[in-house]
């Protein structure tokens, strides 16, 4: 199985930030081993998701969805 792109930005930007699974799940009120999956592709994100990490991170929804490259 792929790992989608955002999959992998998401967690590269956490990363990046430095911030825990534990963090950015609480950030979306949602339990960390379902975010944990969500990084994996395990589950598969809702708009809303998609949404709220943009703004945790200041960065475009299509860059986290892998549609530019660029914040």
């Amino acid at each position: 199985m792929e790992v989608k792109v955002y999959c992998q930005r998401i967690k590269a930007l956490r990363e990046s930030n430095e911030y825990t699974q534990s963090f950015v799940a609480d950030y979306l009120k949602i339990d960390r081993s379902n975010y944990s999956k969500y990084e994996l592709g395990k589950l598969d994100s809702k708009p809303d998701m998609i949404i709220a990490l943009a703004k945790l991170y200041e960065v475009s929804t299509d860059y986290i969805l892998g549609l530019v490259d660029f914040y």
